[in-house]
């Protein structure tokens, strides 16, 4: 889903509505991408049930996937520009009043200001890629391009979703129960995202991350002490170990979902500054489906070798993702997203490379006086 900038280039949706909404419900605006995404999943997977015994069924499944294409494609063409682009364009007086209309009001003064300062500041980037790399846009380099999108999918989440009717098949349900059970799986990615969207602006990205974070770690080592006592033995598990095990992985998926789900796509759609906002967000969906193929093509053969023990190498990654979000990211909540970067300014690890480049700018206006 994606829709258009100046240039012709693209962002995706998560970026457009983070501009759009205002700072204090921006994380449930924002996540309504998450949410939509996740209600997809689900009626896909009623579909796939209501069509599986249908000679023609998969195609039938696939035909209708038209009609939500469409929907986004005729939708998309009511969508307006983002005043931050209008600006960035020089369309000053129709940025205004956009900005004016989705915030429903006329005093705005103070924010338009800032997308103008911004514009200015992104008007002297011509690589924004630049840029991303320099030393005073590590922290957004580091956390939103390469660490967040990278550790989203190193969860396991897509594994399991990918993979949930081929898991439990394989732990003794029949096909079409095992079908049934990835529908109850997604229907918790659609609950978590809910979750999310009424909290994330009052208790903050932050808290969600460490919370869920702590439980899917909890998920991943039951469910891999659980497969190491009763799977491989040579006979089918029990019934009670069967939803035991589907209850896990739902509580695995609904902490994903109101987490690193939605947050994923969040966080780094807040924190880029205007001249890399762009270049940022491409290398944040480059290495998402990077690490997606990755995940995807490495995850069933992983399995068959390690077999449990893959669900505790996904709970080392979860153990370390939450560390990285514990020790390197600031509370983003409700901060406008063009002051964004006083957050860096005065986060303990990452202020050095802000000083660094204060420092340089002083230097600069110094020899220049001279």
């Amino acid at each position: 889903m994606l829709t258009r900038r100046r240039h012709r280039i693209w962002k995706p949706i998560p970026l457009y509505l983070s501009e759009m909404a205002p700072a204090k419900v921006r994380g449930a605006v924002n996540q309504l991408f998450q949410l939509t995404t996740t209600l997809g999943i689900f009626i896909a997977n009623f579909v796939n049930n209501a069509t599986e015994k249908h000679p023609k069924g998969w195609r039938l499944s696939l035909g209708l996937a038209t009609i939500p294409a469409l929907l986004m494609f005729v939708g998309g063409l009511f969508l307006p520009e983002t005043p931050n682009s209008l600006v960035e364009q020089g369309r000053l007086e129709e940025g205004r009043k956009v900005l004016e209309r989705v915030r429903g009001t006329t005093k705005v003064e103070a924010e338009f200001q800032d997308l103008i300062e911004a514009s200015e500041a992104a008007k002297a980037i011509k690589h924004p890629f630049r840029n991303l790399l320099k030393r005073k846009n590590r922290p957004q380099l580091v956390i939103g391009a390469l660490g967040i999108p990278a550790f989203q999918q190193l969860t396991g989440m897509n594994s399991v979703l990918f993979y949930a009717p081929v898991i439990f098949q394989s732990l003794g349900f029949g096909s079409a129960a095992a079908l049934w059970s990835s529908t109850i799986t997604t229907g918790s990615l659609v609950l978590g995202a809910l979750i999310s969207m009424a909290l994330v602006d009052k208790l903050g990205r932050r808290a969600f991350f460490l919370e869920a974070g702590f439980e899917m770690i909890c998920c991943m080592v039951a469910v891999a002490v659980t497969l190491a006592l009763n799977f491989g033995q040579g006979v089918a598990l029990s019934k009670g170990i069967g939803i035991f095990l589907v209850v896990i992985i739902s509580l695995f998926v609904l902490a994903f979902g109101r987490s690193w789900g939605p947050l994923g796509w969040l966080v780094p759609s807040e924190i880029f500054p205007l001249e890399t906002r762009s270049a940022g967000q491409s290398m944040v969906v480059c290495v998402n489906m990077l690490f997606t193929a990755l995940i995807a093509q490495c995850f069933l053969v992983s399995l068959c070798h390690l077999r449990y023990g893959i669900f505790l190498v996904f709970g080392g990654f979860i153990l370390i993702m939450t560390l990285f979000i514990y020790f390197l990211l600031p509370e983003t909540k409700q901060v406008p997203i063009e002051e964004i970067h006083l957050l860096w300014q005065n986060h303990w690890f990452w202020k050095r490379y802000c000083d660094h480049d204060d420092q340089l700018q002083q230097v600069e206006r110094k020899l220049e006086q001279v």
